[in-house]
């Protein structure tokens, strides 16, 4: 959830120390799902759809980054500058937005997250354990190593 506090406080504090100790060295794979919290997170949805559109040009995690980065508030006109600045095809990731297109796969992401148990944001499973929350690194180095 692009707009929620706990999900950019993970990826402030967290995030790039698992990327480091292991994402970059093969040990693990990241697979990000959306999960927006729209009935308390207006800008989640869009903000999830923009990150897909991104995605169809190859740069998910270059909007991800910036929407955790810059934030939400502005919502789709913001997004639009977002892929200005990315350099992403504007026409293109413009029709992607405005349309709609991304919205069942957003929808299909959450109705995954829930039923393997996430009620919140943000919401991981490593392995077999589900953790909840913007814990700290320590908590996902414990259970990535006994995945291991």
């Amino acid at each position: 959830d692009f707009e929620c506090s706990f999900c950019a406080r993970f990826y402030d504090q967290t995030l790039a120390q698992i990327e480091e100790e292991y994402i970059k060295t093969g040990k693990v794979n990241l697979v990000y799902r959306d999960f927006p919290l729209s009935n308390i997170h207006p800008q989640a949805q869009k903000a999830a759809e923009a990150a897909e559109c991104a995605g169809e040009q190859g740069k998910f995690f270059e909007m991800h980054d910036k929407l955790f980065e810059d934030g939400v508030e502005g919502g789709v006109n913001t997004f639009k500058s977002y892929a200005k600045i990315l350099g992403l095809d504007t026409d293109d990731f413009d029709k992607c937005l405005d349309s709609g297109e991304m919205a069942n796969e957003v929808s299909n992401d959450l109705k995954d997250g829930s039923s393997v148990g996430i009620t919140g944001t943000p919401g991981f499973i490593v392995g077999t354990q589900k953790i909840s929350g913007a814990q700290p690194f320590s908590v996902f180095q414990t259970a990535i190593e006994a995945q291991l």
